[in-house]
């Protein structure tokens, strides 16, 4: 049996980016955007390519009921699993590293482990949930494994171009009414470990190879409907109009101010979609549908800058003659993420030699489900000029190296390895 030092074991970087890059090849168009979608052709083939790689590497790998790919290995050991992942779900013209580095270094990890022949105290899982992203709203992965979804919420979700996500299930083969069979005991869960692209500029501008997540902000999804009349936009007169348009540009002006007086620093507010109805050039637009995404760390900011929100909107729409509707596809409240687990993470970052940044979450991910049901906390790695969702999002080699190794070493730390 070797003994573990700080230095060794560690992953291996060929090995990884190997991985990263045949998985990247699937659901990608020429330009190098990644397209898995949940619930797409291109997503069930990612998920299908991660369960051939964990069978290879002698893990026991499955689909549960919602699309969730779990590997599993050491399954002879009668104790609560470390759990590790992420996702491999996209966004439409994502990149390679989003999500797909946390899953993948978790089997690099689990094949390191494997190799030096170290004896571990508990069950290894690496899981890659589904619909991270939210395309239907939510995470329909993290949610359903930690038992927080129902057949009614998933017969609602529908996605923002009117994909009902039941239908989606269905399609692939997956049954809408047993969404519940996905739920895990949390007696069976000893710790969620994940590793994940920070998506922002903060650790490369502070030239930090690792942040340690302390927390991750709550998210709120809406789709606003601003309905006037349309109109010709020459014979109109401007003082005369119910023009939707002019609607979400005042209340575009009016975000920073929303932001000031009702979030913090941490605050965000955009809005990322917006559809002009009719979407004629001569045509004073008659309705306009929009997202709103606010975030905030802390739960009582969030409620704030929603309330704040229906209130300007409604102030805005009477003054154009507007009617004011909106539809709220999710809400997920804040979630601190585990003491041990950010000690944890700090500590076997800096016995390798780093100095690692102690940061909140502005994004979402999975861990902000599993963190209701175990102890869970997550690490970031740098991304380059803070560029995610984008075919051009880029982490340099030398750093998913180092928060692969971060993460190995805490894994060997929660598994009891020796």
């Amino acid at each position: 049996m070797e003994t573990l030092t700080s230095a060794d074991p560690g992953i291996d970087l060929g090995r990884l980016k190997a991985d990263l890059l045949q998985l990247a090849s699937i659901g990608a168009d020429d330009e190098g955007g990644q397209h898995r979608l949940a619930f797409t052709d291109a997503d069930m083939d990612g998920r299908r390519w991660l369960l051939r790689k964990i069978e290879e590497n002698g893990g026991e790998g499955r689909l549960d009921s919602v699309a969730n790919v779990i590997g599993r290995w050491f399954d002879d050991i009668d104790a609560p699993a470390l759990v590790v992942g992420s996702h491999i779900d996209t966004v439409r013209d994502g990149g390679i590293f989003d999500g797909n580095l946390g899953v993948l270094a978790g089997l690099e990890c689990v094949r390191v482990i494997r190799e030096h022949n170290l004896r571990v105290e508990r069950p290894i899982e690496v899981v890659a949930f589904s619909d991270e992203e939210g395309r239907f709203g939510g995470m329909l992965g993290a949610q359903a494994y930690c038992g927080k979804t129902t057949v009614d919420w998933v017969n609602q979700a529908v996605s923002v171009n009117g994909v009902r996500l039941a239908d989606a299930m269905t399609a692939q083969g997956f049954l809408p009414e047993e969404v519940g069979l996905a739920a895990r005991d949390p007696r069976s869960l000893h710790a969620f470990l994940e590793l994940h692209i920070e998506q922002g500029p903060v650790l490369e501008t502070k030239r930090r190879s690792v942040g340690v997540v302390t927390g991750i902000s709550g998210v709120f999804k809406w789709i606003v409907h601003l309905i006037g009349k349309a109109n010709h936009a020459g014979t109109a007169p401007m003082d005369m109009r119910s023009d939707a348009f002019m609607g979400l540009a005042d209340f575009a002006h009016e975000i920073e101010r929303i932001i000031d007086e009702d979030g913090s620093d941490a605050s965000r507010i955009t809005v990322g979609m917006v559809n002009l109805k009719p979407g004629y050039p001569h045509t004073v637009p008659g309705e306009v549908e929009f997202s709103i995404v606010g975030r905030d760390p802390e739960s009582e900011i969030m409620h704030a800058l929603a309330a704040r929100c229906e209130r300007v909107l409604g102030t805005i729409a009477r003054r154009h003659r507007l009617k004011f509707e909106y539809d709220q596809l999710s809400w997920l409240d804040p979630q601190p993420c585990d003491d041990d687990v950010i000690a944890t993470f700090e500590r076997q970052a800096r016995k390798l030699g780093h100095d690692p940044l102690i940061m909140p979450s502005g994004a979402g991910h999975d861990t902000q489900f599993m963190a209701t049901v175990c102890p869970a906390g997550m690490i970031f790695v740098p991304s380059t000029d803070g560029i995610s969702h984008a075919p051009d999002e880029h982490t340099e080699w030398s750093d998913v190296e180092i928060g692969a190794n971060v993460l190995l070493h805490t894994m060997l730390e929660y598994a009891g390895a020796r």
